[in-house]
């Protein structure tokens, strides 16, 4: 009875322990879905939600957060229409109310843009993606881990960018429209 009643207690907790500390690390997201509470819209892209997706598809302009942040993670989905689709994240703006490349990191969503180096899964500017990842055309992941001067890009699981760079401190993120349809689903945010 001893035997039966140990290997009860250790099968329990291998199989919950492990289920509960997951479950207590995914409370620190925040979701940022579905809703443009904690967003301000800038530009004159036509933002709309959509079965619970940020869409656009005509304008130019950024959906940006309310609150301004440091070091994060950004986990999302996005879809961008085709190779000539045009969009990023951009995080660190130093200057909110004027979103541009020159002003903010921005990991880039636009696999045909005439300089390659700041293509989809890079930092423009800052860091050329390792491979070339084409995103046009169906859904995909962004992973974004921005902690100190550490900046960490990761498009569909494949590790893009890993660089070190200071020159933003803060700011807020934003999700930029600027050509083709673009959506984005599923924006998690957790505060390193």
């Amino acid at each position: 009875m001893t035997l039966t009643r140990s290997l009860k207690t250790l099968l329990v907790t291998t199989l919950l322990v492990p289920t509960l500390h997951g479950f207590a690390a995914e409370e620190n997201w925040i979701n940022l879905s579905g809703s443009f509470d904690g967003w301000r819209q800038i530009g004159d892209a036509n933002w709309r939600i959509e079965n619970g997706e940020f869409v656009a598809d005509k304008g130019n302009g950024h959906l940006v957060t309310q609150e301004s942040l440091t070091d994060f993670r950004l986990k999302l989905e996005f879809f961008a229409s085709d190779g000539k689709a045009n969009s990023g994240i951009f995080f660190r703006a130093s200057d909110p109310n004027r979103i541009v490349d020159t002003s903010a990191y921005e990991a880039n969503i636009y696999d045909e843009r005439p300089d390659q180096s700041g293509r989809t899964g890079g930092i423009v500017h800052f860091a050329a993606p390792s491979e070339a990842i084409n995103a046009g055309g169906k859904w995909n992941t962004y992973d974004i881990t921005v902690q100190g001067d550490h900046i960490v890009v990761i498009l569909n699981g494949t590790k893009t960018v890993d660089t070190h760079d200071g020159t933003y401190k803060s700011g807020p993120l934003s999700l930029q429209y600027g050509a083709g349809v673009i959506k984005f689903r599923n924006v998690q945010l957790q505060k390193l």
